[in-house]
């Protein structure tokens, strides 16, 4: 398979990594200042997945210098980016070719599908951690269930959503696909709005966030603000209710990522725009749109974008 990662950070790094030596033909989309360091120093994974690397992965700096079509495009860029992305894969797409979604929130499929037709679009849920370590250096920290992924409009066949998941699986990354991707969408949302936003205010780990009582009522406020939109959405999610959701998500789905700070805060430390708007601020925009309240959510935005703008200003910060 030819796969075109586009983002190569933590995730698409891991995504590069173990598709190359699979022995697919990866290509990654990189910045030229970083061309030098990863053809000598080629691509690394550590943590939980064990020890990774390759120096077999191409890596071009203009779309322009792709040689085919991709069969898969993989794209792992924030979701600031994701409509500019779409504008600039759907030239190199053929017919064949699909477009993976394998990004943070709400909004990223609504802005690709400008540009790239529906039957071409998957999106994915993912939810294993991974953090940058340097260039072309990722380590898997946590992984809470297996990627799921899925066409929201059912518009890409149930058989090619198998393949591709069957795909990653032999590359060793747990995958799944699903008829109804956007209930898992969904959890993930869930999930990053209570942990990752919190985590990059307070600027501690999960398990912190769950441990402590204040933390954990806002948390609370924050679920049951996106419960409420979802019964006004009509949209269902995996659990039946929202004390089902905050059974599993105290039981099972902190501990096993407690040990994980949000990639929000790193955004946050590195002088980096988050993904904010596509999170807790979808949340309350999502809210004005179906007369459901949201000030919890609304708080949090605008503590995160006020932190992420103090930072962003201090001359040593890097800019996005």
């Amino acid at each position: 398979m030819n796969v075109l990662i586009y983002g190569l950070g933590a995730l698409g790094t891991v995504y590069a990594t173990f598709l190359q030596n699979k022995g697919h033909n990866v290509t990654a989309f990189v910045r030229p200042k970083a061309l030098p360091t990863l053809q000598t120093e080629g691509l690394k994974v550590t943590g939980i997945w064990g020890d990774h690397k390759t120096k077999k992965c191409t890596f071009i700096t203009e779309l322009s210098e792709l040689q085919d079509s991709p069969d898969l495009v993989i794209v792992t860029v924030k979701s600031f980016d994701t409509e500019e992305t779409a504008r600039q894969i759907e030239p190199l797409l053929s017919k064949k070719s699909y477009v993976l979604l394998a990004q943070n929130g709400f909004g990223n499929y609504e802005q690709a599908v400008k540009y790239i037709p529906r039957d071409q679009l998957i999106l994915a849920r993912v939810i294993f951690g991974a953090e940058t370590l340097a260039l072309g250096q990722s380590k898997v920290t946590v992984i809470a269930d297996d990627v799921i992924i899925g066409s929201p409009t059912e518009q890409v066949p149930l058989h090619i959503l198998e393949e591709i998941a069957k795909t990653f699986c032999e590359a060793n990354i747990p995958t799944g696909s699903s008829r109804d991707v956007m209930k898992y969408i969904w959890s993930k949302i869930i999930y990053n709005s209570a942990l990752n936003s919190l985590g990059a205010i307070l600027e501690v780990n999960y398990g912190t966030l769950a441990e402590l009582d204040h933390s954990r009522q806002i948390m609370n406020h924050i679920i049951a603000e996106i419960f409420s939109l979802l019964d006004a959405m009509g949209q269902k999610t995996l659990w039946p209710d929202q004390e089902a959701y905050l059974k599993a998500f105290y039981d099972q789905l902190v501990p096993i990522t407690a040990s994980h700070h949000p990639s929000m805060l790193q955004d946050i430390q590195r002088g980096r725009r988050t993904e904010i708007d596509a999170l807790n601020g979808a949340v309350v925009a999502l809210g004005k749109k179906y007369a459901v309240a949201t000030p919890v959510n609304e708080v949090i935005a605008k503590l995160v974008k006020a932190k992420e703008t103090k930072l962003m200003k201090k001359p040593n910060m890097r800019k996005p």
